[in-house]
């Protein structure tokens, strides 16, 4: 129904949806459907400007919830990416670099957009040699990738510099 209500464009809607979700106990035969629904609440709210609100979401479905919850779980990586956004957004490059690098490890290094953020965050964070290694491994999995060497792997070797 959220995805209707988006598509609509009747976020509100979409919202009070997934709030109610929110409301319901949590099942763990269930676990995928409501980490989907606490992530695409926590993105309104994350539109909205409501970080903390969408951080409690995201910490709530990163938090083990049963002994289920040791299977693979696809959302984590999208949970992770949100923390690093919102710490990013608040300025806190350091917390966004933890949160981006454990989506980074989720992912097994193959995603170049969460390597350029990780990277991004280590540079504003003045981690530079973190931010030159993260550059060189998106570079060699993805050599059409050249973004990334203007706008951090030269900034970070330029930090470096006395």
């Amino acid at each position: 129904m959220k995805a209707g209500f988006m598509l609509l464009k009747q976020t509100p809607k979409a919202r009070n949806q997934l709030k109610r979700v929110q409301k319901i106990s949590y099942k763990p035969d269930e676990a995928q459907e409501f980490e989907r629904a606490w992530l695409l609440l926590a993105d309104i709210h994350i539109q909205g400007g409501k970080f903390d609100l969408a951080q409690d979401l995201c910490q709530k479905c990163l938090k083990p919830q049963s002994s289920a919850s040791l299977l693979p779980r696809p959302d984590l990586l999208q949970a992770w990416e949100y923390l690093g956004s919102i710490m990013e957004r608040e300025q806190a490059y350091k917390d966004a670099a933890e949160h981006y690098e454990a989506a980074w490890k989720h992912e097994s290094q193959a995603s170049a957009a969460v390597g350029y953020k990780l990277a991004f965050n280590y540079l504003k964070a003045k981690r530079f040699v973190e931010a030159i290694d993260v550059c060189h491994k998106v570079i060699k999995a993805f050599p059409d990738y050249p973004r990334i060497r203007k706008d951090i792997l030269e900034k970070a070797r330029q930090g470096l510099k006395p």
